[in-house]
């Protein structure tokens, strides 16, 4: 940044993604979810620093150059369901025209075939026809995100990237959305992965196997899905308070907000907004066993009753 100050926007990310398998990443605006995904395809802003390692069918991402990226990653190994599409799509061209033209650059459909295929793909994503020669500009934001996602499915790569991809939708067109990401690594004999960035708990629910949890730029929790939304539920405060906010559980939301990520504390994050928090917090928690906290959650029982212990503040910068 100016001044040569550096904001970590994303740290310690450690998970890997099994082919035929859903990964969640879920937590508040701002915690670094998209700068991670931008990461992964060499998007982010000419500013940003990368360290690590991250590979994706035998390609090693933070290291590739822009050649490499733009004409064996994007689209062909890492498909891209972008947070906000009408900014993604050309906005000089139908819809049908950018379907044919990914179908052509992505895929060996012969040329007689190329208007059927950008029909099906339309289809599959639940764009309507009826819309295909319209422009970016006329399209409602359900009708962006639905093209966008149509677009993102055409190469059949082994990793999707889904980035709040039922923005705008009906809860209808989630539940299809999220049903046709789901079969678009189930019906695959190659192996597909799906890494779905979303604020939609309902829909992490309906398809994912796992769940990663983050918070301020890092991994809090990563845990099977069916125990996240189930019994036990979360081990991590932070992730348990972002289902008890939910409108059919108990409507409680968190209270504070997000630390800044150019002003972190030296410890946990989340300290000054949990009710568990204690002298331990002032030092940041290893991530082990998936879990990153001093002091999770380990059973029903264990939740706090009443108001709020007396607790040693989080040492601060």
């Amino acid at each position: 940044m100016r001044g040569g100050h550096h904001v970590a926007a994303v740290s310690s990310a450690s998970f890997d993604l099994a082919a035929g398998e859903c990964l969640a990443l879920i937590g508040e605006s701002g915690c670094g979810k998209s700068v991670l995904a931008s990461a992964l395809l060499g998007l982010l802003p000419g500013n940003a620093q990368t360290s690590g390692a991250a590979t994706v069918d035998g390609i090693e991402l933070l290291g590739a150059d822009e050649r490499t990226l733009a004409r064996t990653v994007r689209g062909r190994r890492i498909g891209l369901v972008p947070q906000s599409p009408a900014a993604h799509l050309t906005p000089v061209r139908t819809v049908r025209a950018q379907l044919e033209e990914t179908v052509r650059a992505l895929t060996a459909t012969p040329r007689r075939s190329i208007r059927e295929a950008a029909v099906a793909a339309a289809e599959r994503a639940a764009f309507p026809a009826g819309h295909l020669d319209r422009h970016p500009h006329e399209l409602s934001g359900g009708l962006a995100q639905r093209a966008a996602t149509a677009l993102a499915l055409i190469g059949d790569a082994p990793l999707l990237l889904a980035d709040e991809p039922t923005t705008g939708l009906d809860r209808d067109l989630v539940d299809r959305t999220a049903d046709e990401l789901r079969r678009h690594i189930d019906d695959s004999t190659t192996g597909r992965a799906l890494l779905m960035i979303t604020h939609d708990l309902a829909a992490a629910q309906r398809i994912a196997d796992r769940v990663a949890v983050m918070y301020a730029g890092r991994i809090v929790e990563i845990t099977d899905a069916t125990a996240f939304f189930g019994d036990p539920g979360p081990r991590h405060p932070y992730a348990r308070g972002l289902l008890a906010a939910l409108p059919e559980r108990d409507f409680t939301p968190i209270p504070g907000m997000p630390p800044e990520l150019g002003d972190l504390p030296d410890g946990c994050a989340f300290a000054a907004r949990c009710d568990r928090a204690a002298a331990r917090c002032g030092t940041r928690p290893d991530f082990t066993a998936g879990l990153a906290c001093h002091h999770p959650v380990t059973s029903p029982e264990q939740e706090p009753d009443g108001p709020p212990p007396a607790r040693q503040e989080p040492h601060r910068v």
